[in-house]
């Protein structure tokens, strides 16, 4: 059976964190001592300044200390959340690369239709003297700054909304009534938002360079354009 007590209590705390919300306990030392039926603490929490630091730390205890021991950090006793995490992470950038990509291809198909329509335009540069080369850096041109806006005005919305996810998240459920992230599925009761500038800037950069990627092709396609055939129906 186990043991009843009669308890005070004093406060009641939110960590964020439904698993600890419904089931971790703080009380006094010689209360919980007399409830197990123990003699002093069994155990002893550590707090580091810089939390990355943890592992190191188990580690060299365990070297350290003899005795039927047993030592564990926060990466550890959390393995397998942050590791799934860690995978949510990797596969949202390889989406997020995916759509970036799509967003590229219609890039292409648009430039692609820019040059069969100024065929006749193409062909009259042409014969003012314009070089294939020059014709292909118009469009180079064109293509990358239609690009490099998009990439602009993407990451700053992109910003943005990851600086206020919380106060949209919390609209989106009063409108629609139901909660985006339910306690007992994902362990938060919140969206958490960490911008890293390091990550803005590798995805601003992926997509400035399929940008960049993208108009070459109908760039050269632009190159080959023979002004005596496009301008003989003209």
């Amino acid at each position: 059976m186990p043991r009843l007590r009669q308890l005070t209590v004093v406060a009641v705390f939110a960590s964020g964190h439904y698993e600890y919300d419904t089931s971790l306990l703080l009380m006094n030392v010689d209360d919980a001592a007399k409830l197990f039926r123990i003699d002093g603490v069994s155990g002893v929490r550590l707090k580091l300044a810089d939390m990355m630091q943890a592992p190191g730390v188990a580690r060299d205890l365990t070297r350290m200390l003899t005795g039927d021991l047993y030592v564990r950090d926060w990466s550890a006793e959390n393995r397998n959340w942050f590791a799934a995490v860690q995978i949510e992470k990797r596969m949202m950038f390889i989406i997020l690369t995916l759509i970036i990509a799509v967003a590229a291809f219609n890039l292409v198909s648009m430039l692609v239709m820019t040059v069969t329509d100024k065929q006749s335009d193409i062909a009259i540069l042409r014969t003012l003297g314009a070089s294939p080369a020059s014709i292909m850096r118009i469009f180079i041109v064109q293509g990358a700054a239609v690009g490099l806006l998009g990439t602009l005005l993407g990451v700053l919305l992109g910003v943005l909304l990851a600086s206020n996810i919380g106060a949209v998240v919390a609209f989106v459920e009063s409108v629609f009534g139901f909660q985006v992230l339910p306690q007992g599925i994902y362990f938060i009761n919140y969206l958490p938002s960490d911008l890293r500038g390091g990550d803005v800037t590798r995805i601003g950069l992926t997509a400035c360079v399929l940008a960049l990627i993208s108009t070459l092709y109908p760039s050269w396609r632009a190159s080959r354009v023979r002004p005596a055939e496009a301008l003989r129906y003209e």
